[in-house]
């Protein structure tokens, strides 16, 4: 698959000069799914795990650090170059300009300034051989998640302050009867991570529900999350905690998948943790909603 993917990066090098986007992809996102023979969603993700910035971000930065190189080079003028990349505007490229390289294009052509490079990507298999990962697929009817929910930020290392304030705020009572709902697998309460930004980046929002996975209805009082069937991905890992579940995030997307003939489908991700008594170190399982795929 990593092969599929490096095709998918040299395609978007001949469509870095675009006409009309405001600095946007400007590139049919679903074609880039085709060439690495994979969805939109799961190319989306895939790329943002690999890459560690989201594909628009790239995009951008590719497509201005190209840019920068002809403001340097004086043979079109700045709007002739903004339109080339795709800016409507002078000024929308000023701006867009500015926020890459720190300066505006008009002072960096009259200066000569240093820009700043987005180099062009390519992604190889670095094979370590240190560790497995345990996994298994299970076929799951459909359930609800049923707990308490709250919109946060994305936080890619350490502690999330507000899932932690949030988890605290729930009262003895009403969590004991989120509990007792609980009558299959993952079973006891678990952190629930849905509707996420396809990119992922650090700060973007998602739904977080501390809960149960249950067959039963819930009380009017409790926030629920209907799931539909389908084929889930069951990861297990242990280690110190959070450190050991977010490389378990991390590890799924950037050796699992490239190696297996699974991706990503819509669908909430679910986080089972079992703490030691002083709460540093973790079992985990992670819950990642999967689609078997044809690739040649």
């Amino acid at each position: 698959m990593l092969e599929r993917l490096n095709e998918a990066l040299a395609h978007i090098e001949t469509r870095l000069v675009t006409e009309g986007s405001e600095g946007g992809e400007a590139l049919d996102v679903a074609e880039l799914a085709r060439i690495a023979t994979t969805s939109e969603y799961h190319f989306r993700r895939m790329f943002s795990a690999l890459a560690g910035l989201p594909l628009s971000e790239y995009v951008r930065r590719r497509r201005l650090t190209v840019a920068g190189a002809e403001v340097l080079a004086g043979e079109r003028t700045l709007l002739e170059i903004a339109v080339r990349y795709g800016y409507g505007s002078g000024e929308a490229f000023a701006r867009a300009f500015r926020a890459v390289h720190g300066v505006g294009p008009g002072e960096a052509r009259r200066t000569g300034a240093a820009l700043t490079a987005q180099p062009r990507l390519s992604f190889r298999l670095v094979v370590e051989g240190n560790s497995s990962m345990r996994y298994r697929i299970v076929e799951k009817e459909a359930f609800r998640v049923v707990g308490r929910r709250i919109r946060v930020p994305l936080v890619h290392e350490g502690m999330n302050p507000q899932i932690a304030d949030f988890i605290r705020s729930i009262d003895k009572e009403t969590l004991a009867r989120i509990a007792a709902l609980s009558d299959q697998q993952p079973s006891g309460i678990v952190g629930v991570s849905d509707n996420l930004d396809p990119s992922r980046a650090e700060g973007t929002e998602l739904d977080y529900y501390h809960g149960v996975v249950t067959g039963a209805e819930p009380s009017a009082d409790l926030d629920s999350l209907a799931v539909p069937a389908g084929t889930w991905a069951v990861f297990e890992n242990s280690g110190p905690f959070p450190q050991a579940l977010q490389h378990l995030w991390r590890d799924v997307f950037t050796q699992w998948f490239p190696s297996n003939p699974y991706g990503t489908r819509p669908g909430p991700e679910i986080l089972s943790t079992r703490l030691s008594p002083d709460a540093s170190q973790a079992d985990a399982e992670l819950w990642i909603p999967v689609e078997r795929e044809t690739r040649p």
